[in-house]
C-alpha cells in the first residue's frame, strides 16, 4: 500500500502539463502514471481542478536565527514557508555567529534542525582574509553556496555586517576592496559552487547619499538617488570581470535595475557562468507605489522605477533571470515606522511570494510551466540539488506543492505566520493560492493550516562538484 496518492491533478514538470497520478512511499515519489491504477493508499488527495508542482524553493531567506530573534526566528520563518507552498528554504549566513567556518556550520545546522517545518540549505559567508582559509572546509560541510555582502563593513570582533557604514567607525573593518574580492572568488572557484553577491557599490553610495543629505533630501526619490541603479551596475560589471578571470560561478542577488539585468545578459551571451535572481517586490512595485505603501517597502537595493520593473520582467521572460526568491528579512512594525533614512531595510516575503507569482500566471505575464521553472526546477539545478529537489521524478524526494489557480485571496499581514508582520503587500488581492505543501511525503500545510511538525525539516546538501568552471 502506498502512503499517499494524489489523483486528478494537472501535473506540471519539465515544461509539460499532464493529468497524472502520483504515488508516494517512504518519503519518495514511487510512480507517476497517466491513469489511476487503482492501487490503494493510506491517504488520498483529490487535486481536481488544481495543479500539482515540484516543491517550491526559496533560495534567499533571512530568519535572523541566531541573532535578533525578536524580529523573526527559524520556527516562524519555516512555518511561513510551509504556509506559502515552499518546501525548501536556503538560510542566509549573516547570523550571530555567522556561518563562516565548519564549527559555526555545525552549530547552525543543529539550531535550525530543531525548528524546521520544511527542508533547508545553509549558505556560507565570505569575509575575505577573515575566513578565506575556511572556504574549502565549508564546502565539504555542504553549504549550498557562498555569499558576499559587497560594500558592507564588518565588525572586527563579532564579524557582524555593518549596514550603514561611515568612515571612522570604531571596531569596524572597512568594506573589502576589489583585490580582496578577487581572492575570495579564487577560493570559491575551487569548490564549483556559486559566489553570490549583494551588488551595490559602497563608494558611490557614500558619495551620493552625502550629496542628498546636504540638500536635506528625505523623500523616497532621495533614497533612490542615494542608492541609484549605477551602484548596482558598477558592482555587477566589476563582479563579472573578476569572475571571468577567476572562473567562479558568479550570481547576482535580488537584481533591482534594468541596467543590472542587461549587464548579466551580455555576460551570458558571451558564454560565461553568470546568473541573476530577482524578488516579487521588484516585479510588482515601483517608486510610484511608495505614497500608498510607505516605509514598509524600504529594501536594499531599493525598489526603483517603472522602467526598471519592466526591464526585470523582460529578463524573466527571455530567460536571463534564473529564478525568483523572497529575500525574506523581517523587522518589527515599530522599527519600520521611523524616518525613512534611519529605519532598517527588509520585509516579510517567504509566505506571499508564491501567490504573487501565481497571480502573474493568471494575468498572463508567465505560464504555469514558467512558474515551475522559476520557483522549483532552475533553483534546484543551479544549487546542485536537482533532481532530488525541484522535480517529480520517481525515486526523488516527494516534495510537492499543489496550487489552485482559481482561488482568490487578499494578502493580510495579520494572517502571516512570521513573527513580524511587516509586508509591502498587505491588502494586495491575488488569484492563485498554494493549497497543499508536501515535504518528503508529509503534508505540512493543507488549505492554509499548518499540519506539519516542528523539527521535521532536514538539511539539504548539494552534490559536490569541485570542477572549476571552464571559460569560453
Amino acid at each position: 500500500m502506498w502512503d499517499l496518492k494524489i489523483i486528478n491533478g494537472r501535473v506540471v514538470s519539465s515544461g509539460h502539463v499532464n493529468e497524472h497520478t502520483l504515488y508516494i512511499k517512504d518519503g519518495k515519489i514511487g510512480a507517476v502514471t497517466s491513469e489511476d491504477n487503482g492501487e490503494e493508499a493510506s491517504r488520498v488527495i483529490d487535486a481536481s481542478g488544481k495543479y500539482v508542482l515540484p516543491g517550491l524553493i526559496d533560495t534567499h531567506v533571512h530568519s535572523r536565527d541566531p541573532g535578533p530573534t525578536y524580529k523573526e526566528d527559524f520556527a516562524h520563518s519555516s512555518r511561513a514557508a510551509a504556509a506559502g507552498g515552499i518546501t525548501s528554504i536556503f538560510e542566509m549566513p549573516n547570523t550571530t555567529p555567522p556561518v563562516d567556518g565548519p564549527e559555526h556550520f555545525d552549530l547552525q545546522h543543529q539550531n535550525l534542525q530543531s525548528k524546521a517545518y520544511v527542508d533547508f540549505g545553509l549558505w556560507g559567508i565570505c569575509l575575505g582574509s577573515l575566513n578565506n582559509h575556511q572556504i574549502q572546509a565549508l564546502n565539504e560541510k555542504g553549504v549550498i553556496g557562498f555569499k558576499f555582502f559587497w560594500g558592507y563593513a564588518v565588525h572586527s570582533e563579532t564579524y557582524q555586517l555593518i549596514y550603514n557604514y561611515k568612515p571612522g567607525m570604531e571596531n569596524v573593518i572597512a568594506p573589502f576592496n576589489d583585490g580582496d574580492v578577487f581572492e575570495m572568488m579564487q577560493e570559491v572557484a575551487q569548490t564549483g559552487k556559486i559566489f553570490a553577491v549583494h551588488a551595490e557599490n559602497n563608494d558611490l553610495i557614500q558619495t551620493m547619499t552625502s550629496l542628498v543629505e546636504k540638500k536635506g533630501g528625505r523623500s523616497y526619490e532621495d533614497l533612490i538617488a542615494g542608492r541609484p541603479d549605477l551602484a548596482e551596475l558598477l558592482t555587477v560589471n566589476t563582479g563579472i570581470e573578476l569572475a571571468k578571470a577567476s572562473g567562479v560561478r558568479f550570481h547576482v542577488l535580488h537584481v533591482s535595475s534594468e541596467a543590472g539585468v542587461k549587464a548579466v545578459k551580455r555576460a551570458q551571451e558571451e558564454g560565461y557562468p553568470v546568473t541573476v535572481e530577482t524578488c516579487p517586490h521588484y516585479l510588482f512595485l515601483s517608486n510610484e507605489d511608495y505614497p500608498g505603501i510607505g516605509p514598509q517597502m524600504k529594501v536594499y537595493p531599493p525598489v526603483k522605477y517603472k522602467q526598471d520593473q519592466e526591464g526585470i520582467w523582460a529578463g524573466i521572460k527571455d530567460g536571463t533571470i534564473s529564478h525568483v526568491c523572497s529575500d525574506h528579512a523581517p523587522h518589527t512594525e515599530e522599527e519600520k515606522e521611523g524616518d525613512l533614512w534611519s529605519i532598517p531595510a527588509g520585509m516579510c516575503g517567504v509566505e506571499s511570494m508564491a501567490s504573487l507569482m501565481l497571480n502573474a500566471v493568471n494575468q498572463g505575464e508567465i505560464s504555469i510551466t514558467d512558474f515551475v521553472r522559476l520557483m522549483a526546477e532552475e533553483p534546484a539545478r543551479m544549487f546542485g540539488i536537482y533532481p532530488q529537489k525541484g522535480s517529480l521524478q520517481p525515486g526523488t524526494d516527494a516534495d510537492i506543492t499543489i496550487v489552485d489557480l482559481d482561488q482568490e485571496m487578499i494578502i493580510q499581514k495579520e494572517n502571516l505566520h512570521s513573527k513580524s508582520k511587516v509586508t509591502a503587500f498587505d491588502g494586495f488581492a491575488v488569484k492563485g493560492v498554494p493549497t497543499e505543501t508536501i515535504v518528503r511525503g508529509a503534508i505540512v500545510m493543507q488549505n492554509g493550516e499548518i499540519t506539519g511538525d516542528k523539527g521535521y525539516g532536514r538539511l539539504v546538501k548539494p552534490v559536490v562538484n569541485k570542477q572549476k568552471q571552464v571559460q569560453p
